[in-house]
């Protein structure tokens, strides 16, 4: 079954090297708290806020060993008045045999207070 993963988390400044750095700590633990290995991801899928635009966070996966061929697209977010700024969310589809309640979304940095159910539902 084909199943979405969220995960967000925020960086301090609009900087290329931070901006891959806490995507990669945030897509090595959406892979880690979910037994992800990468031939079993459809896509990922990763939108910035418009504060962030020194690089695109895609980088960040070519890093990661095993993971070269992983679809990956990076799109902005939709400038919502308020909203959590310069943060940078993904949504990973995988093939598990997890189901809905089982999977482990992460939010890291000041996106915990994204989805803070998720955040206390998970502790």
């Amino acid at each position: 079954m084909i199943r979405g993963i969220r995960g967000a988390t925020t960086v301090k400044n609009n900087d290329a090297d931070e901006i891959i750095q806490v995507t990669r700590e945030m897509i090595e633990a959406m892979a880690s708290e979910n037994d992800i290995d990468p031939e079993t991801i459809a896509s990922v899928m990763i939108s910035v806020t418009p504060d962030l635009n020194a690089t695109f966070p895609a980088k960040a996966l070519r890093l990661i060993d095993g993971w070269k061929y992983v679809p990956v697209m990076c799109m902005p977010e939709i400038n919502v008045p308020g909203s959590l700024p310069k943060c940078i969310r993904v949504m990973m589809t995988v093939n598990t045999s997890k189901n809905q309640k089982e999977i482990e979304h992460i939010y890291l940095n000041d996106a915990i207070k994204l989805r803070p159910d998720l955040i206390e539902e998970n502790k």
